[in-house]
């Protein structure tokens, strides 16, 4: 071992040195000097920095302020100057107060800004880079130096030694850890690497050298936080060894040291608010400085620290603190404080705005979005698969698609397999009634489907997975799960739905045992072994023998690493991974791309295979999709790989591929010495890091592409017939602040024709006319963060989350990150009527969910295509999908593919205010600070951006659902608990987890300020539930919102026309006017008297259907009364039992 061992150094330190060397090389011969990146004039500068950001700025808002959000600030050496941080910009004024000189400018995010010891640089956190990275600033010549170059890392929070020689810093990815480098160059270094659960901020150095002053916590933030979060530590620069100083409940953070070295000041909490504390480091006495001051961010990431940076004045005898929106001076022996005024009138660059109409289609008819698990049979002329949960099959010559079974709507048909004689399909089904089974039908259509799956009393029960046959045709194995767990689950997973692997013979029949599961799923096979290949999330490919013995491990994939993946740079694992029927070669889809790769027959138990760069991997592979695909499967013949995405069937044909390459390697014989250098290199570096190597090869060769057929489902949409007028109701209509007191509102079909303020004349005698008197008629209400997820893979029929929203007056939601694709065919079933709910738009999985490193603008355009494309998603959400260039190319992407993207709010300051700046249109999750200015507030409103704060998950508080769910009477709600299953009610409130708070330990209403004063001056906010409590939980946000003082009609106006502007249906919904949707909610009590009034509905208008608000009964233009839904449960009653 040890001998093996020291080869590989060898052999690793021999690469490196090759990799040096041709490296210099190939950096001298490009002119390029690898060392800091200086900029020596401003306009160049300007340029330079515009190829790492490449947006360009498309509008400037007028910034005119004397108040200011979060600013960090330092006091010149002399005494004579402040600097200070303001939206991403750098400002200078006099030590008294006055007009602000601006420093930087441009679409970097510049911020924490630290004077050098002689006063002539600063020293300051920037993403000009692309990545958040540490720079230095000459002040009289404005030249920059680039000190830090992370692209996937976060740096931040940078001060000097006092020699001015050395940069203390915090850098990772999560968990930053403390560095040092020097001014002039080098790679830093590490001082503090263990625990590799801390998490250092806003290092200090005091007047001594040797001590490096830090807060730190454990982890990168908590929910529901308890105290204390932070406490202060220094570091001896002398010996390594590290002492705490502090051991507050409140937390300490933000340490800052006078000049004098006597005294230490910092931020805690006393009780609800934050304060200031001074310590004499002398006598190691302390008192308080300054209460109450800005509220601290230690609730969240504190990416812009866990206070603003504050400075003493160079004789020690004064702190500069920014708090209340002012530059403060606090006097440190007591005494009043006092402001220093500041005034800055600036253009501000942002980003384009993203602003895009969606029509809603009148259409009697519409397509499936998606077809699922498309599978092709063995001579390749036809394939099989799902549409809105029903089972067809296409003749891939012809064209024609026919269905094959005759089942009803609540039965959800899946997952089909060959016969490897083509004559037959197996497929699985559910239904809540019945269970599971699996069938088999004959591909042409011609008879009865036959059910498989049954026992001496007729059905067998469970629930059915992954059929496959044999290639002997004789037997079907799949997995299976307990039935009744699976009827009793109402999310995207249930308990035990895959707990055994068994085989069923091809004629039906008794159930027989091989294992269980433990983990394996997508059985398949090899011709001519005799065994059973699985797939195991962290074994990788396995395989068993028939009877569940001798298991081999045969190999894991692994890909890309994505951005941000953790505090340790973990490679993105595979989702799936299937052998081909040769036993040669092997698909896996990683980070929802899917890849082919050769099976090497080596003997060595689960190989490692990365495919993070195909081209390097160790044996030949393939990256097959560009834009990402889903339900890879192999042909029977092993020559071809099948997958869809959205409603789109792909082929890849393996020999034409080969055909293809074979040209390109021809190709490869005229490259010029240059160009095979680079080769040279890129091979050289893949031995340490493939994923590296592609930076260095040339990825602009021409690839082979899969054909590709949109196959067409055509669907009828559910649009109601007739007209109806309602009368005599108050109506709020949202068109401006038009209040109709007693009026009427004529329908035709589902759109709305006339809205009067007084009694509209009818002409057609067919007119269907209701009394509204003493209803309140909003528009439905609008949901733009409404995580709804019903069961995935194997789908339901009705999900409570669709019908409850839908009931409490919900009649639109998006869904910002749906974790997978199956919310596109529940979204298609409710447009064609087959299931009750709210329209269902969504953004798909996240952008970032799915792990993508977006490489490029052209892959930013890649990625985005699936969802514009192929899901017909009208916005994306990006998930922390990247450095800043990196979401810039998404926002660049959506712009030319009109989207309209929103982001994850991901509790950081940072990311949400350069996110506004690029031109994000929307945000989700609150700003975890307050309270925040009119320099903020201003841009935001300019931008457009839509806010949706999510305040029951609350960002730096307790979340606010606590307080509802302590407060409110759950249990007696009888319309909850119809619309809820009652193990979700229990769940959810008899016993909650997250801990106790203090009412005044809530910070809903004062976050909530934000929403108030943005939409005063013109902004735009959307109420978003997040799926905390289904129906009733928005309600709860939406009284959450109004909390922050906001009036109770630009409240409602949130809930549903700026909702609706949010995510581009403004045109469509959110107001009572002609020609727009029906979607009203009929209320009994006007909530323009109390917002809980929200709460009162009384029936439910959906595209020109009435529905009643206690049980979603039809009423109008049908009568149809809905029998007891799935989840509905007796409760244990006259059973015996002791008796009370």
């Amino acid at each position: 071992m040890l001998k093996e061992f020291q080869i590989n150094i060898f052999i690793k330190t021999t690469v490196m040195r090759k990799i040096k060397y041709i490296l210099f090389c190939l950096l001298i011969s490009s002119n390029i000097i690898f060392g800091q990146d200086k900029i020596e004039d401003k306009d160049k500068k300007d340029e330079k920095i515009n190829k790492n950001l490449p947006i360009k700025p498309d509008r400037f808002y007028d910034l005119e302020t004397n108040t200011g959000t979060w600013m960090s600030l330092d006091v010149s050496p002399d005494g004579q100057k402040i600097v200070f941080d303001l939206l991403g910009d750098l400002y200078m004024i006099p030590i008294s107060g006055g007009k602000a000189s601006r420093i930087t400018k441009g679409m970097a995010f510049d911020s924490n800004p630290r004077f050098s010891p002689d006063g002539k640089s600063l020293v300051y956190t920037s993403d000009s880079s692309g990545g958040n990275n540490i720079w230095i600033r000459d002040i009289e010549t404005n030249d920059s130096t680039q000190i830090t170059k992370e692209k996937d890392l976060q740096t931040a929070f940078a001060d000097w030694t006092k020699d001015g020689d050395y940069i203390i810093t915090a850098k990772g990815r999560r968990n930053l850890k403390l560095h040092m480098y020097h001014k002039d160059g080098g790679s830093g270094i590490k001082l503090i690497d263990k625990p590799s659960s801390i998490k250092i901020t806003q290092p200090a150095v005091g007047s001594d050298d040797r001590y490096i002053w830090y807060a730190h916590r454990t982890s990168s933030w908590q929910y529901n936080a308890r105290f204390p979060q932070y406490q202060i530590s220094k570091f001896d620069r002398e010996t390594g060894e590290i002492k705490r100083e502090t051991s507050r409940f409140g937390s300490a953070f933000t340490p800052t040291l006078s000049p004098n070295g006597n005294w230490l000041v910092y931020g805690t909490r006393y009780e609800d608010k934050t304060a200031l504390r001074i310590r004499n480091l002398k006598t190691g006495d302390e008192r308080w400085l300054a209460f109450p001051i800005q509220k601290d961010d230690q609730e969240s990431q504190a990416t812009m620290g866990v206070l603003p940076g504050m400075a003493f004045t160079p004789d020690s005898k004064n702190l500069i603190a920014s708090y209340g929106g002012k530059i403060n001076k606090i006097p440190i022996n007591g005494g009043a404080s006092s402001i220093i005024p500041f005034e800055v009138n600036e253009k501000i660059a942002v980003g384009p705005e993203l602003k895009f109409d969606y029509p809603i289609s009148d259409s009697n008819e519409m397509e499936a979005t998606q077809i699922r698990d498309a599978a092709v049979s063995p001579d390749k002329t036809h394939v099989a698969f799902t549409a809105l949960n029903k089972l067809y099959v296409k003749n891939l010559i012809t064209d024609k698609i026919i269905r094959l079974t005759n089942f009803s709507d609540k039965v959800i048909e899946a997952m089909p397999a060959w016969s490897p004689n083509g004559r037959d399909i197996a497929f699985v089904t559910w239904d809540n009634k019945n269970g599971g089974a699996i069938y088999k039908v004959r591909a042409d259509g011609k008879r009865n489907a036959v059910l498989l799956t049954t026992n001496d009393l007729g059905r067998s029960p469970g629930v059915f997975m992954n059929p496959k046959w044999n290639f002997e045709g004789d037997k079907i194995v799949f997995l299976i799960g307990d039935e009744r767990s699976y009827k009793e689950s109402y999310g995207p997973y249930a308990f035990q739905s895959n707990e055994k692997i068994m085989w069923v013979s091809s004629k039906g029949g008794k159930l027989n045992f091989i294992d269980d599961s433990k983990g394996r799923e997508y059985p398949h096979f090899v011709k001519g072994k005799d065994r059973i290949y699985l797939f195991h999330y962290s074994d990788g490919l396995v395989s068993i023998k028939w009877d569940g013995t001798d298991q081999k491990k045969i190999l894991k994939v692994t890909g890309t690493t994505p951005y941000g993946a953790g505090d340790t740079k973990t490679p993105s694992g595979a989702s799936i991974i299937l052998i081909s029927p040769d036993g040669k070669t092997g698909l896996a889809k990683v980070v929802n791309n899917i890849y082919s790769f050769t099976i090497p027959y080596s003997g060595i138990e689960s190989l490692k295979i990365s495919l993070s760069n195909p081209k390097f991997s160790s044996f030949p592979a393939r990256k097959l999709t560009t834009i990402g695909g889903e339900f890879p499967s192999w042909s029977n013949d092993s020559k071809s790989i099948y997958w869809s995405i959205g409603k789109s069937f792909l082929t890849y044909s393996i020999t034409e591929a080969n055909e293809f390459e074979e040209i390109q390697k021809a190709n490869e014989k005229e490259k010029s010495d240059e160009e095979k250098k680079k080769d040279d290199l890129a091979e050289e570096i893949a031995k340490i890091n493939p994923e590296l190597a592609g930076e260095f090869s040339d990825d602009e060769q021409e690839e082979y592409k899969p054909s590709e057929t949109e196959i067409k489902i055509t669907l009828k949409r559910d649009i109601p017939r007739g007209s109806i007028l309602l009368q005599n109701a108050k109506i709020v209509s949202m068109n401006g602040d038009e209040i109709i007191e007693r009026g009427d509102i004529l329908i035709m079909n589902n759109r709305i024709v006339d809205v009067s303020d007084g009694m509209i004349e009818i002409e057609n005698e067919d007119v269907t006319i209701m009394d509204m008197s003493g209803k309140i008629i909003l528009p439905g209400f609008i949901d733009t963060h409404a995580h709804m997820r019903p069961s995935w893979t194997l789908h339901k029929f009705q999900p409570f989350s669709y019908a409850a929203n839908l009931a409490y007056g919900v009649t639109t939601t998006r869904d910002p990150q749906t974790g997978t694709t199956d919310v596109l065919t529940y979204s298609d079933m409710v447009d064609t009527g087959k299931i009750l709910g709210p329209r269902i738009y969504s953004t798909g999985p996240g952008v970032g969910y799915w792990g993508y490193n977006v490489k490029s603008l052209d892959e930013a355009r890649d990625v985005l295509k699936q969802y514009s494309k192929y899901y017909n998603t009208k916005s994306i959400k990006m998930y922390v999908a990247g450095n800043r260039q990196q979401r810039q190319w998404i926002l660049m992407a959506a712009k030319e593919q009109e989207i309209m993207p929103t982001t994850e709010g991901s509790l950081n300051l940072r990311l949400n205010m350069a996110s506004t700046i690029d031109g994000y249109p929307g945000q989700e999750h609150n700003h975890p600070i307050y309270p925040i200015f009119k320099d903020y507030i201003g841009l935001t409103a300019f931008t457009k951006r839509a806010y949706t704060p999510t305040l029951l998950v609350t960002y730096g508080g307790p979340w606010a659902e606590n307080y509802y769910y302590a407060t409110e009477d759950l249990h007696g709600d009888k319309k909850l608990n119809f619309f809820t299953p009652k193990e979700e009610v229990d769940s959810k409130s008899r016993r909650r987890n997250v801990g106790w708070f203090m009412d005044e330990e809530y910070t809903f209403p004062e976050l909530a300020e934000f929403v108030k004063d943005l939409v005063e001056v013109g902004g735009i906010s959307g109420v978003g539930s997040h799926g905390q409590l289904q129906g009733l939980g928005y309600h709860w946000e939406l009284w959450s919102m109004a909390a922050g003082g906001i009036t109770n009609h630009d409240m409602l106006k949130v809930a549903t026309i700026k909702g609706a502007y949010a995510i581009g249906l403004d045109k469509e919904l959110g107001s009572i006017e002609k020609g727009k949707l029906a979607d009203l909610v009929i209320l009994n009590k006007d909530p323009l008297e109390n917002i809980r009034n929200t709460n009162s509905v009384d029936m439910i208008m959906k595209n020109g259907r009435i529905y009643d608000g206690n049980n979603l009964n039809e009423i109008y233009p049908l009568k149809k009364k809905y029998s007891n839904f799935d989840w509905q449960q007796n409760k244990p009653d006259s059973l015996p039992g002791i008796k009370k």
